[in-house]
């Protein structure tokens, strides 16, 4: 039997080895996402908890004995910061610091003064909380990926269900000191369930990585870099394959007197003015309107279940609150105007590429009619 336990051990050190390898080399690919590296680490412990364990299985010592609890509750310490991170992209290092305190305070010094058998059932107990609340974390986060995170949970708290069994076969045994490694079938079960568990927790995580990644590129191919908005290609995904109905405006803003702003203020001046007009086209929103820079200066908002009054008075809030804004730049502070103009569908349903050609003719009048203000293309002829 003991043969059979190492070889389990010697298992799940190696499929550890492998997962942590992986995990480096796809966060050395991906480095965006840091909680890759923090669960590689974490993986990396368990591959040292590994080796001690071993090693205190071949001559059982109180040192070797702390080691070997330390690194393991440290190393599912790390991984409860990793799937934290994960989640909520924060520093992994305050949750780390709880887990591994609060473990290392009730686990070690039983362990250190002797009683090895009470060290193992408490090791064991703050494994499986450890290993619930990295289950938890994923459960928390599922909305972004329901299969993939949902099936993490699930063997996480699968993991963390067989240390209590462990926990719970040392507690019945009664003994405050073993003089050994515990050896029982509960052990054993929790070898193949960690061997089992890590495989799926690897594959299913990769796979979530990398859906992750898709998505941010996706997201990058939509979006303007410099104000975070939609771009045009994103704006005529959105709407540019459906009719025009009566009720949407499409309003389409030009930034006044901007290649001057460039040339006497610099570009830095004229990417903050537009960064800033962004914000200010942005604020107020509602969740079925969209805005994006189509660009150079100029900016587009499509605005549903409207009328040309309600549209028309967004405009001008949108324009009088960027006349009023003053902005601040490296070279000094300044102020800045917006001319706009709008048009909406029709009852039969008019193309986008049509109703964005009518606002921008109505731009275009605003803009030969002084600038600073918003004209109606019903308007502007």
């Amino acid at each position: 039997m003991l043969l059979d336990y190492n070889s389990l051990l010697l298992a799940v050190g190696f499929s550890a080895a492998c997962l942590s390898l992986t995990l480096f080399g796809t966060w050395l690919a991906a480095r965006s996402d840091r909680f890759l590296l923090t669960w590689a680490v974490s993986v990396l412990d368990v591959v040292l908890e590994v080796f001690a364990y071993d090693a205190y299985i071949q001559a059982p010592g109180t040192a070797l004995g702390v080691l070997t609890l330390a690194v393991l509750l440290l190393g599912f310490s790390v991984m409860l910061g990793a799937a934290h991170q994960f989640r909520t992209r924060r520093s992994p290092l305050p949750l780390i610091m709880l887990g591994a305190g609060v473990s290392y305070a009730l686990a070690l010094p039983p362990m250190a003064l002797g009683y090895d058998g009470l060290g193992f059932m408490l090791e064991n107990a703050l494994a499986a909380l450890l290993l619930f609340g990295t289950a938890y974390e994923y459960w928390r986060g599922r909305a972004e990926a329901p299969v993939h995170l949902i099936g993490v949970a699930l063997l996480y708290s699968l993991t963390a269900a067989s240390f209590v069994l462990c926990a719970a076969v040392l507690a019945w045994d009664g003994r405050l000191v073993l003089g050994h490694a515990p050896s029982n079938w509960a052990e054993d079960l929790s070898l193949v369930i960690v061997i089992a568990s890590m495989t799926g927790i690897g594959a299913l995580s990769l796979a979530l990585n990398q859906g992750r990644l898709a998505r941010h590129h996706q997201r990058e191919a939509r979006t303007d870099g410099l104000t975070g908005l939609l771009n045009r290609r994103a704006l005529f995904d959105l709407h540019g394959k459906m009719p025009v109905s009566a009720f949407t405006a499409i309003v389409v803003f030009d930034l006044d007197g901007f290649k001057a702003i460039n040339d006497q203020f610099g570009h830095a001046a004229g990417d903050e003015v537009l960064k800033v007009f962004a914000e200010v086209l942005s604020a107020g929103l509602r969740p079925s309107d969209s805005v994006a820079r189509m660009g150079g200066e100029e900016f587009a908002m499509v605005l549903r279940r409207t009328l040309p009054e309600t549209a028309g008075a967004t405009a001008e809030r949108v324009r009088a609150a960027f006349a009023a804004r003053t902005i601040e730049t490296e070279t000094g502070p300044l102020q800045c105007t917006v001319s706009a103009g709008f048009a909406l569908g029709s009852t039969e349903g008019m193309t986008f590429d049509k109703v964005l050609s009518a606002a921008d003719k109505a731009l275009y009048a605003a803009k030969r009619g002084g600038r600073n203000r918003v004209l109606d293309f019903r308007l502007a002829g």
